[in-house]
């Protein structure tokens, strides 16, 4: 029971954060569905306009230079976003799919904390059944940031597609418009790691009470 507690102990305040932090968004959720049914608009989340930056697509001029007082030999690039203020029903869903992912993976990420945090307080920290919540949450970080910016960029491929002649829906538009999630996928791999570590330390110690 005494070890339970410093345990508990341990987690702070971490677990509070998380438990907030998980409120806080599923409040602002229902909040913004809310609106949504009632405006036709998610304002919580941003503009209603869906928008595109082609950031690999850049030009400059003189008069580009002149109207943003560039200097001293300097000139200023102009990289074009793609808008549509009034987008129909294939542009809604796709402007969706270019956030929409993400926030998934953070709700779903905060969710499986919560549980791991609650759990460790309650049954203790060095425990096998905290080495394999840990592992599912590294394994969902890793798929899910994966998964998750490569339906955004096919989606945001997409969405530009139907907004310029200029750029096809392609593979290369894809791959200009994907962002690697490199430091989430270095965190998953760290947790991952530490769930194995937590894993052989909590056999360790099973072992070590069994022969006690």
């Amino acid at each position: 029971m005494a070890v339970v507690t410093q345990d508990r102990k341990l987690l702070e305040p971490l677990t509070t954060v998380v438990s907030f932090g998980l409120r806080l968004l599923i409040g602002l959720l229902l909040i913004s569905g809310v609106l949504a049914a009632f405006n036709g608009s998610a304002s919580l989340w941003g503009s209603a306009d869906s928008c595109v930056t082609a950031d690999w697509i850049t030009s400059s001029s003189g008069i580009i230079d002149s109207a943003f007082a560039a200097s001293g030999g300097a000139h200023v690039n102009a990289i074009p976003q793609y808008c549509t203020e009034n987008p129909d029903a294939a542009q809604q869903l796709l402007a969706a799919l270019s956030h929409l992912p993400s926030l998934v993976v953070l709700i779903g990420t905060l969710t499986l904390l919560h549980r791991l945090l609650t759990a460790a307080a309650r049954d203790g920290v060095h425990t096998t059944q905290s080495a394999a919540r840990l592992q599912t949450l590294g394994w969902w970080l890793l798929a899910g940031c994966l998964i998750a910016k490569a339906v955004e960029a096919l989606a945001q491929a997409a969405l530009l597609a139907t907004m310029t002649d200029q750029v096809t829906f392609s593979a290369e538009t894809t791959m200009q418009l994907l962002s690697p999630p490199y430091t989430m996928a270095l965190t998953a791999l760290g947790v991952l790691t530490f769930a194995r570590i937590t894993k052989a330390g909590a056999v360790m110690r099973e072992d070590l009470e069994g022969v006690v």
